[in-house]
């Protein structure tokens, strides 16, 4: 006899509190796992888990060392890490809820609850793969077409593919030429279809049309071109590490003619990655802080005004602070309503810092199936597209419904 509508929804109920008991409490504390910083699931190096809270409780006041409660094994408060598994499953049991991570408070207005929903994103497909894709670097959506450019270490260093995983075009040798391509570090397209890549072996920006036809090789205004991105405007934003700087590179494309390259943002320290919110014009940058050693590396996420004006920043501090595990960010994105997507390698997840008027919001979206993501790009349907150098693929996630 098959349970009615009632029966079904008791059972699931009390599945849900079967999970909660043996899944979502604390096994020191037995108080119930959050995404609150007090409470928050952390993993232990023997594979155990308990909260944040219990962590910092079993600690030693001075060298900060803890035994597991449960099998003994000694380690560093510093070498525990958010439990992703678990915060995803309190995420998918609450998904009305919006969590602040800051605050620490919850609030379930309808226009979070929107904002909440809109970000939850479900894995659809991956292509690529060894072979098809070698260590890539760059990734970018061209709209008009809807296929996706990837640069890669491959015997053609730019791709493109069909949102299916079928390769449509590929060129950019990897030699002396002018119009070849040695070390690829990033690829833009432009709002007119041209594919836009900067090369570090000659420290070049190169313009090539869809087919592959080099319209465009600028050497002498910068010491090494790295990241880029297309403006509502059809300029290009590029960051130079090495300069410390933003440029703003202004030419009519489709002539292959060169009109401007003007500095827009100086002081930066080792700018890599670089956004452009294709409503507003935000520029979001990653700065790969200077560090002492592989063990103090930190990076710095900053947003600037499409006229250059500083609207906010979170370094690798600030973000632990509401999101208590290292992050160091790999990539950042806009959606299309205008949030903060950023990867972060370390953790092997991806994360919406909000928009740049709520810095600093903190929710991961992906929490799991990630290597190393190097790269995101968005489609026009704002599928959310992340390029990983872990296992050369591209994975792409769309809207979850909920």
């Amino acid at each position: 006899m098959s349970a009615t509508a009632p029966d079904r929804m008791q059972i699931m109920t009390e599945l849900v509190k079967e999970t909660e008991v043996s899944l979502l409490e604390c096994k020191v504390c037995f108080e119930k796992y959050s995404q609150e910083k007090k409470h928050r699931p952390r993993n232990l190096p023997c594979g155990h888990v308990i909260c944040l809270e219990c962590v910092f409780s079993l600690a030693h006041p001075r060298s900060f060392r803890l035994e597991c409660p449960f099998c003994r094994r000694a380690c560093k408060s510093s070498e525990t890490s958010d439990c992703l598994p678990l915060l995803h499953l309190i995420e998918i049991l609450t998904p009305a809820t919006n969590i602040s991570l800051v605050s620490g408070t919850t609030t379930g207005t309808s226009d979070e609850a929107v904002v909440s929903a809109s970000l939850g994103l479900k894995f659809n497909r991956s292509f690529g793969g060894w072979g098809t894709l070698i260590n890539p670097t760059g990734i970018a959506m061209c709209r008009g077409s809807d296929c996706v450019v990837v640069a890669h270490d491959g015997k053609k260093r730019i791709k493109l593919f069909g949102l299916s995983g079928s390769c449509i075009q590929e060129f950019g040798e990897r030699g002396d030429a002018g119009n070849d391509i040695k070390y690829p570090l990033d690829v833009t397209v432009t709002l007119d279809g041209h594919l836009v890549v900067t090369d570090s072996s000659d420290r070049s920006v190169k313009v090539f049309d869809f087919n592959g036809g080099g319209k465009l090789v600028i050497r002498e205004s910068f010491c090494l071109p790295w990241g880029l991105d297309t403006t509502p405007e059809n300029e290009i934003i590029l960051s130079d590490p090495e300069a410390g700087a933003l440029s703003r590179l202004t030419a009519n494309f489709k002539k292959g003619e060169l009109k401007k390259v003007q500095k827009i943002q100086s002081n930066l320290c080792n700018p890599r990655e670089v956004a452009v919110s294709q409503t507003s014009g935000t520029i979001a940058v990653i700065e790969h802080l200077i560090a002492k050693g592989p063990n103090y590396s930190s990076t710095r996420v900053k947003i600037f005004s499409a006229d250059m004006k500083l609207i906010g920043q979170m370094d690798s501090f600030g973000l632990n602070l509401v999101f208590p595990s290292k992050i160091y960010a790999t990539a950042v994105a806009f959606d299309r309503e205008g949030h903060i997507i950023v990867a972060d390698a370390y953790n092997q997840v991806v994360l919406c810092l909000g928009k740049p008027e709520e810095l600093p919001v903190l929710r991961p979206i992906i929490t799991q199936g990630l290597s190393c993501p190097v790269a995101l790009t968005y489609t026009a349907n704002n599928s959310l597209i992340v390029l990983d150098s872990g296992d050369h693929s591209i994975k792409v996630y769309t809207a979850r419904d909920w």
